[in-house]
């Protein structure tokens, strides 16, 4: 079975819609950065690099340096789908991140977004 295309999609290239989505409902670069350092473990720099690197969704998110546990605890649908239901863990990832970055569109609050209540 081939691979769903945003596996090989540079994650440079979607990284400006998500900070495009966030900006144009109030929200900042540095929220989304803050969404994807809490997600993924990278850190400014390394997030850097990964961009500039034009890095594939699929080696971005196996070469995450710390996978936050808590992400199990994101649930709802994005994109039709309930992310708790996604078998494929890849894609499972990048939905997660896909459902953080809508909930900050949404105006949710930060630590909400990040699970801390």
């Amino acid at each position: 079975m081939a691979k769903h295309r945003i596996y090989t999609t540079s994650f440079a290239s979607v990284y400006p819609l998500y900070v495009a989505k966030a900006e144009k409902k109030g929200r900042s670069k540095a929220e989304v950065d803050q969404i994807i350092t809490w997600l993924t473990g990278y850190g400014p720099k390394e997030l850097q690099i990964q961009l500039e690197r034009k890095t594939d969704f699929e080696t971005f998110f196996a070469e995450a340096p710390a996978i936050n546990p808590s992400r199990n605890l994101i649930k709802g649908v994005v994109c039709g789908v309930r992310v708790e239901e996604i078998e494929e863990p890849t894609m499972r990832e990048i939905r997660y991140l896909d459902k953080l970055i809508d909930e900050l569109a949404k105006g949710k609050t930060m630590d909400k977004i990040l699970r801390k209540e």
